[in-house]
């Protein structure tokens, strides 16, 4: 497989590893808005204010983040407004790695098995005991990164 998407994969990994677990980045049940807000002692029309947006307009935005239907670009602005920087990512369970070696190896047993099942058929069944070595010979010399997402 790409030795480069492999690079890839572990750098990122190593920026994302400060955010996993994510459970302590989870949002307040009002809103980062709104908390932030009440903790800086700023009122609702303060805010709305330096937006430049009505309170009810500031009402509905700190809604529509609890909700989780905001806008990145709304989120953005009252961030600013809040003198905060808004912070953007997917931040994956388990290393990258981990999830592309886990879908290759499905991908390497749903062939060897397809393999075997037709070999037991003619009496050449394989042992399971070169499964392993079957395996990682199927990922490495056949297995290419971009089959591994297609759905069967």
């Amino acid at each position: 497989m790409d030795r480069t998407l492999k690079r890839a994969r572990v750098a990122l990994d190593k920026r994302l590893n400060a955010y996993r677990p994510s459970d302590h980045l989870a949002p307040p049940p009002k809103g980062w808005v709104r908390a932030i807000r009440d903790a800086l002692g700023m009122s609702g029309a303060q805010l709305a204010r330096r937006m430049h947006i009505t309170p009810q307009s500031l009402n509905g935005l700190e809604q529509s983040e609890a909700s989780e239907t905001i806008r990145l670009e709304t989120l953005r602005k009252a961030a600013a407004a809040l003198d905060c920087q808004l912070v953007y990512a997917l931040v994956p369970n388990r290393p990258l790695e981990d999830i592309v070696a886990e879908r290759a190896r499905a991908r390497a047993l749903e062939a060897i098995g397809r393999v075997s099942h037709s070999m037991a058929m003619e009496d050449q069944k394989v042992l399971d005991d070169d499964l392993e070595e079957r395996i990682q010979i199927f990922v490495s010399e056949t297995l290419r990164e971009r089959d591994l997402w297609e759905d069967r």
